[in-house]
C-alpha cells in the first residue's frame, strides 16, 4: 500500500464503506466501487449537459488497491471529453484508513466512463448548443 495525499478539492462524493458492502474475504465488492463510480461521474456530467444522461460506457477501470469497512472513500470526478451528445468523465478513488490513530490516504482505484446526453423522451440529444 502506497500512501498518497488526497487531491487539494472537494471531492465530488464521499461514502463510507460498510460492512453490507463486503465480500466473504472482507474487502468491498468491486461492484458496489463501480456503482460509486457511475455515480460519481454522472454528476459532472449532468451538470454538463444541463439534464439527463446515461452511462454510454466503462471506457476504463482499475482496481489498484482495495478497500475495507471503515474506509472514507473519496471520488473526484472530471469531465474531459465533450463531444456532440457525448461526455467522457475520468473518476480517481481515494480511501482514508485509519491506521495507529491517523488517517493515511491512498488512491484505490481509476476509471473512465462515457456519457450520452438524454431528451425527455430517452433519447439522445446535442450537448453544444
Amino acid at each position: 500500500m502506497t500512501a498518497s495525499a488526497l487531491p487539494d478539492r472537494q471531492p465530488t462524493l464521499r461514502v463510507v464503506a460498510m460492512p453490507g458492502d463486503v465480500n466473504v474475504l472482507g474487502s468491498v465488492f468491486g461492484g458496489w466501487i463501480m456503482a460509486q463510480v457511475d455515480i460519481a461521474a454522472s454528476i459532472p456530467a449532468i451538470r454538463h449537459a444541463q439534464g439527463r444522461v446515461a452511462t454510454r460506457a466503462v471506457n476504463s477501470f482499475e482496481f489498484r488497491e482495495p478497500l475495507f469497512v471503515g474506509d472514507v472513500v473519496s471520488f473526484y470526478a472530471d469531465v474531459v471529453k465533450v463531444g456532440k451528445t457525448s461526455i467522457t468523465v475520468d473518476v480517481d478513488v481515494y480511501a482514508e484508513r485509519l491506521r495507529e490513530r491517523a488517517y493515511q490516504s491512498i488512491k484505490v482505484t481509476q476509471a473512465q466512463l462515457t456519457f450520452v446526453a438524454l431528451d425527455e423522451r430517452g433519447q439522445p440529444r446535442s450537448i453544444l448548443g
